[in-house]
């Protein structure tokens, strides 16, 4: 493991004599939390260059704790049971245990990590958004250059806000990567926010709606294109047809999220 600290603190959480804490470590070695008497830990799902099918990143999900990757998605259950100090709370503990899962496989070799901000943290937290995150990241020596902070879709009129939080968020030195509900919305961002990624719908690669001035925009500014909920194989077909950029996808069709990273022998498969 290339983070002695990390490691360090995984020979902690294993030492059956330690007080006991919110984050523990399972048979397996991953990291789980407690939350609203429901134990959580963390799942990976791909983020990959289409055309290649080279892994660029990873997105952390909150599962249930189960057996093997059976896990249930938890979130919107125990965030609408939250205050909404509560679901800061919530959100923290499962940025920590997606970087730590993360962190510890060697199969994460240079790729990054997308954690998710969740739509209540953006007007729950009164200001300085990431410092907290940042504190247990820098105590474990991991790399925050590596993390790129996912906001939730917004709406125009909360375009304030969007820029409020990004503005903190980069100045804790997180990259981030904005979810857009329309390609108009994503052609916007570029220009406003000039995130590190844009994530769009795969559903506009279907045609209706011309993807040309997006791509022409992104281009310029250097920034990521990744269609999510990427379902079909005519998504993907489409998607490699569309010259000029290079483009990344995810979804269920090329990946289930899985605890374990993708190692070299299945990938090369």
């Amino acid at each position: 493991m290339p983070f002695p600290t990390l490691n360090t603190y995984l020979a902690h959480l294993s030492d059956p004599n330690r007080p006991a804490s919110s984050v523990w470590l399972d048979s397996a070695g991953r990291a789980q939390g407690k939350y609203f008497n429901c134990t959580i830990t963390s799942a990976f799902q791909p983020i990959r260059a289409l055309g290649s099918s080279r892994i660029v990143a990873y997105e952390g999900l909150a599962r249930s704790a189960s057996a093997g990757d059976a896990g249930l998605s938890l979130w919107k259950l125990l965030d609408h049971a939250a205050s909404d100090d509560e679901s800061i709370e919530l959100d923290r503990l499962c940025r920590m245990l997606h970087a730590i899962n993360f962190f510890r496989q060697d199969e994460a070799g240079q790729s990054d990590l997308y954690l998710n901000v969740h739509d209540r943290l953006l007007s729950a937290v009164s200001s300085n958004h990431g410092h907290a995150f940042k504190r247990i990241l820098d105590a474990l020596d991991l790399p925050l250059g590596r993390i790129v902070l996912q906001l939730p879709t917004t709406t125009p009129q909360q375009g304030w806000l969007l820029n409020y939080v990004a503005d903190n968020y980069r100045r804790n030195g997180f990259r981030l990567a904005l979810n857009a509900a329309s390609v108009a919305q994503a052609q916007a961002m570029v220009a406003e926010q000039r995130p590190h990624a844009i994530k769009l719908d795969a559903r506009y690669l279907s045609g209706g709606v011309s993807l040309a001035p997006l791509l022409d925009a992104a281009r310029a500014a250097g920034v990521k294109l990744i269609f999510k909920r990427v379902e079909t194989a005519p998504a993907i077909d489409s998607a490699e047809d569309i010259a000029g950029l290079p483009l990344y996808a995810q979804g269920y069709y090329l990946d289930q999220p899985q605890a374990a990273l993708v190692t070299e022998a299945a990938l090369a498969a």
